[in-house]
């Protein structure tokens, strides 16, 4: 019986110290204290946590860097792939519209009869001026027959094989065309020249050509069609002393890009050769 009010003055005792604690505590009057004992346990606590981290780290590191390349050699694939998805859909989209263009162009012209060929190749020599595409005689190509864009005229075909066909380009040096400058009716000749140049020759001295005048073929010595359309005049040279003046035209077509090109197929050329007298030798 005498242990209970001892108790009870002990449960009454630690009572109103604790209140004092928290009284005490609440008043910032035991900070200094506290952060005497807690700072040991927060920077133990902190200590053990880094550790761990590093640890865990160090273990799982090498799976997911290894799997972050993985998916890293995965997306670069796929950017590759859509990469080359681009293109070939511009190529497509290219060749949709050179394609159209060109029906257009054949629409324009009923009197033709075309086949459309693709540019596949070019003379290495820097010399020559030619292209190989990739219809033949297979395909009803020969000889001689006219080659065009919507732009104008290309060249002529050399010589063939069953599927392809190589092309002599008009600003090839052993290239001559009879023409005409529309605007004043006059006759003249276009050369083709070593550096791609598209020279006038055999203007009359009488006639006044201002650049810019239009150059189409005339049809004359039987190489190709009439009106097949080649450029322009862009410069005239004339001497008083020569028998005709010369000057130099821009080509319609640019030989550089051509990738797709319309044969005339309903043309072939005309050997008149042996119709024209020659002086006999004395």
């Amino acid at each position: 019986m005498n242990n209970r009010p001892t108790n009870l003055l002990k449960i009454i005792v630690v009572g109103i110290i604790a209140i004092g604690l928290i009284i005490l505590a609440l008043s910032g009057y035991l900070t200094s204290i506290t952060r005497v004992i807690l700072d040991p346990l927060i920077y133990t606590q902190t200590w053990i946590a880094t550790r761990y981290q590093a640890i865990q780290s160090y273990i799982l590191e090498p799976a997911d860097v290894a799997t972050l390349r993985q998916r890293n050699s995965e997306l670069e694939t796929e950017i590759a792939r859509l990469q080359v998805e681009i293109i070939e859909l511009q190529q497509q989209v290219n060749e949709t519209q050179v394609l159209s263009t060109l029906v257009d162009y054949a629409r324009s012209k009923p009197e033709n009869k075309y086949i459309a060929a693709a540019v596949i190749g070019r003379d290495p020599n820097p010399f020559f001026h030619y292209i190989i595409i990739n219809r033949g005689s297979d395909d009803g190509l020969r000889s001689g027959m006219p080659v065009v864009t919507q732009q104008g005229l290309v060249g002529q075909i050399d010589s063939v094989t069953a599927g392809a066909a190589r092309v002599q380009l008009i600003n090839d040096p052993a290239s001559s065309i009879n023409v005409v400058l529309q605007q004043t009716s006059t006759d003249a000749v276009l050369n083709g020249s070593i550096t791609g140049e598209l020279q006038l020759d055999m203007i009359p001295q009488d006639v006044t050509v201002q650049p810019g005048e239009l150059v189409v073929t005339s049809g004359l010595g039987g190489n190709y069609p009439s009106n097949l359309v080649i450029g322009q005049v862009s410069t005239i040279r004339r001497q008083d002393y020569d028998l005709f003046q010369t000057g130099s035209v821009q080509s319609a077509v640019n030989f550089l890009r051509l990738e797709i090109v319309l044969v005339i197929v309903n043309f072939l050329p005309v050997d008149i050769a042996p119709l024209i007298p020659t002086a006999e030798a004395p």
